[in-house]
């Protein structure tokens, strides 16, 4: 197993996102990128500890690559807009990658440099490719929260279109 860390908005995205993913083994909320040890939610946003939302991903690379879980990073959310997602502004929605190795520093960027190069997207992508430091998981509250609470309105209006995204456009890379 190895492990992927994105930030790509509200982490209950994209845990929703990922857990849908063949060879995801697990998927947890929580925080990297800021200076504190251990902050709470209620810390991380006053946007005071420089952490991102972000969800660890841990993944069997011989069934999902982590280029194949980039991609679905860069198509599932808009890395093109600096501090926010939709609605969610603030610094700790920003989009990132936390890279655990050389290789996955050097797929980041690289998918940046051709996304850029290709102009699918209108605007520069924004997403940081920041060394990983630390994870510190989020409250329990936030983990599976999707699936828990898929009715509540921020559920159906936000994440509901991102996961109808994925099954269109990455179907290949769904759990039976």
């Amino acid at each position: 197993m190895e492990k992927a860390y994105f930030a790509g908005g509200c982490f209950w995205c994209t845990e929703a996102v990922f857990q849908r993913i063949k060879g995801v083994e697990s998927v947890r909320s929580g925080f990297s990128g800021g200076h504190i040890k251990n902050p709470a939610y209620r810390e991380v946003i006053t946007e005071r500890t420089g952490h991102a939302e972000t969800i660890e991903i841990s993944f069997d690379p011989k069934v999902v690559s982590f280029l194949q879980l980039l991609e679905i990073f860069f198509g599932t959310h808009d890395p093109t807009t600096l501090n926010r997602q939709g609605a969610d502004k603030g610094t700790h929605y920003r989009s990132a990658i936390f890279y655990t190795s050389k290789e996955q520093q050097a797929l980041g960027e690289n998918i940046i440099e051709q996304l850029n190069n290709s102009e699918i997207f209108e605007n520069k992508i924004v997403t940081e490719v920041s060394e990983f430091q630390n994870f510190y998981p989020a409250e329990d509250y936030h983990n599976n929260y999707y699936n828990l609470n898929s009715d509540e309105g921020y559920c159906q209006f936000v994440i509901s279109p991102k996961i109808q995204k994925l099954e269109h456009y990455f179907s290949e890379f769904l759990k039976s």
